[in-house]
């Protein structure tokens, strides 16, 4: 019987999605062994703002480390959370089935949406990407950084500290937590992070094994978050650079639209381009361009 190791974050989310990872694993090969091992990462041990030390790698770098060094076979990441770039031995093998691409609010029920929050709430959100556009949608609301785990984020609310926050829908879902969403805000709205609420299952690339986990991976996308991960590259905006993508097949056609936002919510530069599914890569190139054109690099450097 063949053995693999998957290491993960552990957090109550990152555990949730590795060990569903290890369930489709062990349906799909019965003679595959799948044990899974914690890593602690930067971004789990310290709580300081992302910003402040980069945010390039905080919740992956170690999970990578481990894989180098053959401790793990597989790394299960929200893709989101990867660079664009890592090292040139690693490759992301399999794409699984993404998850709701849209944020959440979550707001005390006596104002419950975006529009009903009362001039000047605080909402809580640690993503530039989101306050840019949380800003451009209303100015008038106080926002505040937070960060940790999603039910101590969510206590912030329980508690009176914030008005309101906002979460990536698809971890609520993956947990069960759909509950605690009073409302959700369109891509159109609040376009996502390039690679939300998709995984990225990481593996050396000689590694025997992969072949096994690339039976994961979902066509539709593994070509979409190629063409939002191509844009990030391109604009050489990090994981959390005020660049916002999404990236899906309509009418056979890869769509991708891409959104690049002033931290004070103006400019908010946005573009949209179509093309060939197979053509992902070139896709996001193209519409980086489009983008630097319309004033993006001086809002991306503007941020750093």
């Amino acid at each position: 019987m063949a053995k693999l190791i998957i290491g993960s974050r552990g957090s109550k989310l990152a555990l949730t999605q590795t060990h569903h990872m290890r369930d489709q694993l062990c349906s799909l090969h019965a003679d595959l062994e799948v044990e899974v091992e914690i890593i602690r990462t930067v971004g789990d041990v310290d709580r300081a703002p992302l910003r402040s030390f980069g945010g390039q790698g905080v919740f992956t770098k170690e999970l990578e480390n481990a894989l180098l060094d053959g401790r793990i076979d597989l790394a299960v990441h929200s893709l989101k959370d990867l660079p664009t770039r890592f090292h040139a031995d690693l490759d992301i093998i399999a794409t699984p089935p993404r998850e709701d691409v849209r944020d959440a609010l979550i707001a005390d029920a006596s104002h419950p949406t975006l529009s009903q929050l009362p001039k000047g709430a605080l909402v809580g959100t640690g993503s530039p990407r989101r306050q840019t556009q949380l800003r451009a949608l209303r100015p008038d609301l106080e926002l505040t950084e937070i960060r940790g785990n999603l039910d101590t984020r969510i206590d912030k609310v329980n508690r009176g500290e914030c008005s309101a926050i906002v979460l990536a829908a698809a971890g609520l879902h993956r947990l069960g937590w759909q509950h605690h969403i009073s409302a959700y805000l369109s891509p159109e709205e609040m376009l996502p992070a390039a690679g939300q609420a998709a995984l990225g299952l990481q593996m050396r690339r000689d590694h025997p094994l992969r072949d096994r986990v690339a039976a994961l991976d979902d066509a539709e996308t593994h070509h979409s978050v190629r063409a939002e991960r191509s844009l990030l590259r391109a604009l050489r905006g990090g994981c959390h650079a005020p660049v916002a993508a999404w990236g899906r097949i309509e009418d056979g056609q890869l769509v991708l639209d891409g959104r690049v936002g002033h931290s004070s919510g103006t400019p908010l530069l946005h573009a949209q381009l179509k093309g060939a599914v197979d053509e992902d890569g070139a896709l996001g190139i193209a519409l980086a361009d489009e983008l630097r054109a319309l004033g993006a690099d001086e809002i991306i450097e503007s941020a750093e």
